[in-house]
């Protein structure tokens, strides 16, 4: 077999066979597949969409190109993902809230893409964490702690690694057979059962419409309960942030306040408790996602989930004291300011993407792949839809490292804002689950 037969078979448009398949990813991790027939590759499986077999099939196959690890647990090893987003942290109190109700949950996790924030970065703005760690370190600290969010090495799927590269420059990210292999791959490599999806849609979303959003999370379900085991999907608003805050320090805030004074009415806590239910539901911890979500919220309620942070932020080299004194321990910017609403009204619209790309500009995102990040710059305060204001009141809060740079981006988020007016309603957090 060679990489022209199966290309040519895609040219055709004949669905390609299990063989092909994993002879085309054992090809793309050992390099006897080049950069033109990925690329090739790539695109045709954008223009003819593959079953659910063939899905599974290189799911499983890029899988099996690198080291799938085994964990042996006096609990089950469940997971969480999230498509992606601005003012994202869930996975940060609900790994946590898991683990402290009895289950084990090693997070593969990413850094920053595009105008969204990565969970990696978030961590290491805690001082002295590390999220590169070694495989018997990875299951010492899951053992350990309940949780653990580490960066997926390069033994991890590397054919994902490979191909995803090759995506970026060749305009084929957007493909949800591309995407799902992508994700699932390097969750699958991690060892893990039940796996809960939280599927992104809106302004801040890689999948800006529900109806894009739902072809996704039904591949991303049907794909993983066909090649490992019980999964199911929310799809959540990303019309606006999850927390007030953008940028990476600045989350973190946001989630020692609701791992340590949770309000239950709040987006964290309410996403932490559905997605962490429904987790609990697959796994069989639990009835129903309500139950599951019960049991969360109590985590979170009791501290001990707060625990389980503290314990693995020591554990990966952060301060030992870092849950009862993490206001000190936190990198702040030097410059503050304000994003001010230019004329009264109620807000009606954010630009998810503008405010993540605001991030990026001040520092606290990649431009470019390598580049290193102020930990301590973003955006607080941000005002939610269906807010009222006055003309004059602040809208966010910008914190920079220096006054030029806060300057500008106080400005140009002016327009993210859009103000209706009297009383606007907010966007249902929770559109559908997938099952």
């Amino acid at each position: 077999m060679d990489a022209r037969a199966v290309l040519a078979s895609l040219r055709k448009g004949e669905a390609l066979s299990r063989d092909q398949i994993r002879w085309f990813a054992g090809g793309l991790a050992s390099k006897d597949v080049d950069d033109a027939q990925a690329g090739a590759f790539a695109m045709g499986i954008c223009r003819n969409p593959m079953t659910v077999d063939a899905r599974v099939a290189l799911t499983m196959a890029m899988r099996d190109t690198g080291r799938v690890l085994h964990w042996d647990l006096p609990g089950p090893v469940v997971d969480k993902h999230s498509t992606g987003g601005v003012g994202d942290c869930i996975s940060l109190t609900l790994g946590p809230a898991i683990a402290a109700l009895g289950a084990y949950i090693p997070m593969l996790s990413g850094r920053g893409l595009g105008h969204t924030g990565g969970t990696l970065d978030k961590l290491e703005a805690i001082p002295g964490l590390s999220t590169e760690m070694s495989g018997e370190a990875f299951q010492r600290v899951v053992r350990d702690a309940g949780c653990a969010l580490v960066a997926a090495s390069a033994d991890i799927a590397p054919a994902d690694r490979r191909l995803y590269a090759i995506r970026d420059v060749t305009s084929t990210v957007e493909s949800i057979d591309l995407i799902t292999a992508s994700i699932l791959s390097k969750k699958l490599a991690g060892g893990v059962g039940p796996l809960v999806l939280d599927v992104k849609t809106g302004s801040g979303a890689f999948m800006k419409s529900i109806e894009d959003s739902e072809a996704l999370a039904r591949s991303l379900v049907t794909t993983a309960n066909s090649a490992a085991g019980p999964a199911g999907a929310l799809i959540t608003d990303m019309s606006q942030p999850n927390v007030p805050s953008v940028g990476n320090a600045l989350e973190i805030m946001e989630v020692m306040l609701a791992l340590t004074d949770p309000d239950e009415s709040s987006q964290i806590s309410i996403l932490t408790a559905e997605l962490g239910g429904e987790l609990l539901r697959l796994a069989g911890m639990a009835e129903s996602r309500a139950e599951g979500a019960r049991q969360v919220l109590d985590a979170m309620r009791s501290g001990a989930a707060a625990e389980r942070f503290g314990r693995m932020v020591a554990a990966k080299g952060g301060p030992v004291d870092f849950v009862e004194r993490w206001r000190d321990r936190l990198p702040s910017a030097p410059v503050v300011r304000e994003v001010n609403a230019p004329h009264a009204g109620t807000v009606a619209a954010i630009d998810g993407h503008a405010l993540g790309m605001g991030v990026v500009h001040l520092g606290g995102g990649r431009l470019r792949a390598g580049q290193g990040i102020d930990p301590s710059v973003g955006l607080s305060d941000v005002a939610m839809i269906g807010d009222p204001v006055e003309a004059g009141d602040p809208l966010a809060i910008v914190h920079g490292a220096t006054e030029e740079e806060a300057d500008a981006i106080a400005r140009e988020l002016t327009g993210a804002f859009t103000l209706g007016e009297g009383q606007i309603d907010p966007p249902p957090l929770i559109y559908k689950d997938i099952a």
